[in-house]
C-alpha cells in the first residue's frame, strides 16, 4: 500500500507549513521545537524535540527513572506501607535508620 504524501509550499526565508497530518503524527503545536535530520538514505527525518528544562534534568537521569519503574512496580504489586500520619512515619524511618546503623 503506497504511503500518503503531503505538498508544501516553501515560502521567504526557507519557511513551509507543516501539513495539520504531520503535525498530529508528530504530537506537535504551535510553540514546539522541532529537529531535523538525515537517515543513511538522505532523506529528511523530522522529530519532536524533548526539550527538558534545566531544573527538571534531575527527573530523567538513568538513576531516577530506574527508581520510579521500581517505585511503580512496587505500588503495582502491593509493596507499600500505610501511616495515619506524620509522626508515624517519621518513627518508621527513624528505626530503619538505627537498624541501618546497627548493621554497618
Amino acid at each position: 500500500m503506497a504511503r500518503p504524501y503531503y505538498k508544501t509550499h516553501l515560502r521567504p526565508k526557507g519557511q513551509v507549513t507543516i501539513p495539520p497530518e504531520i503535525r498530529s503524527l508528530l504530537g506537535v503545536g504551535e510553540g514546539d521545537d522541532l529537529i531535523f535530520s538525515t537517515d543513511e538514505n538522505g532523506h529528511v527525518v523530522i522529530s519532536r524535540a524533548q526539550v527538558i528544562p534545566p531544573e527538571q534534568a534531575w527527573f530523567w537521569s538513568e538513576r531516577w527513572q530506574k527508581l520510579e519503574r521500581e517505585a511503580q512496580e512496587d505500588l503495582a504489586n502491593g509493596r507499600l506501607t500505610e501511616y495515619g500520619d506524620l509522626s508515624s512515619v517519621l518513627n518508621s524511618l527513624d528505626m530503619l535508620a538505627k537498624a541501618s546503623d546497627a548493621e554497618d
